[in-house]
């Protein structure tokens, strides 16, 4: 019989590092995926959208070539085929290192499906491939699938996902993107760049919904004036072969013509037929974790989108090292959500982490805005010709611990760190002043901020 002292199913972000932390602490290790080790992220989501976006970005450089003294002869053109054709070759690569990195931890790697079919005295039992493995530990990491809204005339029309998206090597003239959050957004920018017809239809008053308010306003002006259309606070009605019906706030309706329809209405977490009813494990649309990601087994944990908490790679990564140091080592080191941040790769990204000032206001805390633009780091207008950015840090106005911090303007993703490291270590304002950036660097805006 096939035992181990941890069973992960799911080899996404949070699956394969718990299973190469628990590999490399010398844990009998082994990890179910059905398809291939990087799950969704490398796949199909985060790796091959952030490789279509720098080229897009390139594109972009090349196009404002003048504003930085550098003359570009003939027509600026991007080849899309050539970009998915890269994009493809990183996410071979990738996926082909994520397997050496569970090889080299020891992780025995189980190509194939993976079912819960009870449990014994021994452990968690597991069927897979026609074979019956035995675990003391499961983690359950089996990731999500885009969601797709039961639109009349949609299963009649050849709409596409973020995967259809992500595989397609050729882009249509036209395009109307069902949903303004983070994905539909960062195809926004893709298109965009490549000249496509781009129109948004979102169901909520602004794009971006749980993201900071203002931060969001600012992106949306920004693609608006580079020729992107958004209907907001608007429901889709029906999808046809032409495009997409929809109702306006005041009732109205309208129809919109394109060439191709992405769905981008956010996603799921996968829960079916992985036998989780086998185990008994409490269900609240998602799985039911604690802080230290156990279900109501305490044999099972749950991680990444199966628990739904936060959707997001690194969260799920994060969530991995939690579970694995509670099952090595017990209580200790909680999961913390309130410090995980999120970043949307358009151009110019945005990014934030902690509280946004609606979810302040909310609440009745009272806080502070300690804001500035962008253009006062001399590395920003440096490299970023003509372009707008803004950084704030809310505070709490009672005892000055940052409450949350958003920005938008290149490289957000890359200083939205720092923030979320203040907030994880409880700092004050006065504390984080005696922290030193290094000069010149966009990131002194936070540094700058704090004296405001």
């Amino acid at each position: 019989m096939n035992k181990f002292d941890i069973a992960v199913i799911g080899g996404g972000p949070g699956g394969y590092n718990a299973a190469t932390i628990a590999g490399k602490a010398g844990l009998k290790t082994v990890l179910f995926e059905k398809n291939k080790v990087g799950g969704c992220c490398l796949n199909e989501g985060c790796i091959p959208t952030k490789a279509l976006l720098h080229s897009a970005n390139m594109l972009d450089a090349f196009k404002d070539a003048k504003k930085y003294g550098i003359n570009v002869e003939g027509e600026i053109t991007g080849d899309y085929k050539k970009v998915a054709a890269r994009k493809g070759k990183i996410v071979r690569k990738l996926v082909a290192g994520v397997a050496q990195k569970l090889s080299n931890a020891g992780v025995t790697t189980i190509d194939g499906f993976a079912t819960l079919v009870g449990e014994i005295p021994e452990g968690i039992k597991i069927e897979a491939n026609g074979e019956t493995y035995i675990a003391d530990k499961v983690i359950l990491a089996t990731g999500s699938e885009a969601f797709v809204p039961p639109i009349q005339g949609i299963k009649d029309v050849e709409y596409w996902t973020s995967r259809e998206a992500l595989d397609t090597k050729e882009l249509p003239a036209s395009i109307l993107i069902v949903g303004g959050g983070v994905i539909g957004m960062e195809f926004v920018s893709v298109y965009n760049s490549f000249g496509v017809d781009v129109t948004v239809v979102e169901m909520l008053p602004k794009i971006l919904g749980p993201m900071d308010g203002a931060i969001s306003s600012l992106l949306q002006v920004e693609y608006e004036k580079r020729g992107v259309k958004f209907s907001l606070n608007t429901k889709v009605v029906a999808a046809s072969a032409k495009g997409l019906t929809i109702e306006l706030s005041d009732g109205t309706q309208q129809e919109l013509e394109a060439e191709r329809i992405l769905v981008s209405a956010g996603r799921r977490p996968v829960l079916q037929g992985f036998g989780l009813e086998s185990l008994g494990l409490k269900m609240d649309r998602n799985i039911v974790v604690d802080e230290y990601l156990r279900t109501s087994n305490p044999r099972v944990y749950a991680i990444g989108d199966a628990n739904g908490k936060s959707m997001l790679a690194h969260t799920a990564y994060r969530e991995g090292e939690v579970a694995i140091k509670h099952i090595l080592h017990g209580e200790g080191d909680p999961m913390r959500y309130d410090v995980i941040p999120g970043v949307v790769y358009t151009h110019p990204e945005i990014a934030g982490v902690g509280a946004t000032e609606e979810e302040l206001q909310k609440a009745g805390i009272e806080y502070e805005v300690l804001g500035l633009a962008a253009s006062y780091s001399g590395r920003f207008v440096v490299e970023n010709e003509g372009g707008n950015g803004y950084f704030k840090l809310l505070v709490d106005k009672q005892n000055q611990r940052i409450l949350g911090g958003h920005m938008i303007g290149n490289p957000a993703s890359e200083i939205i760190v720092s923030v979320g490291m203040a907030m994880t270590e409880n700092l004050v304002v006065e504390d984080f002043k005696s922290h030193v950036f290094p000069h010149p660097t966009v990131s002194e805006i936070v540094h700058e901020a704090l004296f405001e």
